[in-house]
């Protein structure tokens, strides 16, 4: 039963994974492009650590830490990333 909650977090993963690539192809503004991106690829990671985490759990805290460190680290680059294409000019002093 471990085995099929495993594969099924890890299926569901890598169906984010590819499901995040979808909005590229469209004709939205990059920051949309991005924001689906960053969002799916987000939760597609940390369902494909959960699924390892099932299968070995010897090493949670590592996959933990993992966790972790994606939910922060995706979501300070989505801040970065927005704020970097919103001042084109507009936050320069004369």
């Amino acid at each position: 039963m471990i085995n099929l909650l495993s594969y099924t977090c890890i299926g569901i993963g890598i169906f984010f994974w590819f499901w995040g690539t979808l909005p590229l192809l469209g004709k939205k503004s990059v920051l949309f492009k991005l924001h689906s991106l960053s969002v799916a690829d987000t939760l597609g990671s940390m369902a494909i650590v959960f699924g390892l985490l099932l299968k070995i759990p010897r090493e949670w805290p590592l996959l933990v830490l993992t966790i972790i460190t994606l939910a922060l680290w995706n979501t300070m680059l989505g801040y970065v990333l927005a704020y970097c294409s919103s001042s084109g000019g507009e936050n320069e002093r004369a």
